[in-house]
């Protein structure tokens, strides 16, 4: 086989694999109001040396709120390849395309483990179908945010009311909690 044609073989085979189909949404995209993306990040604690990656980031604002206020650098991940898109575009007119990426996965086979701080509006069954992977992919001391949505028996370490909605905030610990999974 020529090398020509062997790198027009990987590349085909790269292209197909990135046109792979994914699974439809777990859940209806429903923005976070801005206000609660400041205070979801506020919690947290981002700051510049951080990496926010936002599960299910729909049009991209928290990841582009830590970027462009709080300095950090985020990682949008969501199952549609339209709020990508629309991410995309969000990060282009806010101006902060260097410092985030959008990634069209399902949020459960992410590769999550470089993230400092983590994001979600999901479901409470989401939630807690996530959390075993939390625990095992993220290093100890990454911190959790949540909007509107707790993750069952393990306890939040502070909740936050803001204008009828709820931030529950995480660290993950060492040693998981002694929780069913």
């Amino acid at each position: 086989m020529t090398r020509r044609l062997s790198l027009v073989l990987i590349l085909s085979a790269a292209a197909l694999a990135q046109e792979k189909k994914l699974r439809e949404p777990d859940v209806i995209f429903v923005p976070t109001p801005e206000n609660v993306v400041q205070r979801m990040l506020t919690i947290a604690k981002v700051h510049k040396g951080d990496i926010v990656y936002d599960l299910g980031c729909g049009d991209g604002r928290t990841v582009i709120a830590a970027a462009r206020d709080f300095g950090a650098r985020g990682v949008g991940i969501d199952i549609n390849p339209v709020r990508i898109q629309e991410s995309r575009d969000n990060a282009k007119a806010a101006g902060v395309t260097d410092r985030v990426t959008f990634r069209n996965e399902d949020l459960f086979e992410a590769d999550i483990k470089e993230a400092t701080v983590v994001t979600l509006y999901l479901l409470p069954s989401l939630n807690l179908k996530l959390r075993p992977k939390l625990w095992k992919d993220l290093k100890p001391g990454t911190r959790i945010v949540s909007h509107d949505f707790d993750m069952g028996e393990w306890k939040p370490e502070q909740t936050v009311e803001l204008d009828g909605h709820t931030v529950y905030f995480w660290t993950v610990p060492a040693t998981p909690p002694d929780i069913q999974n």
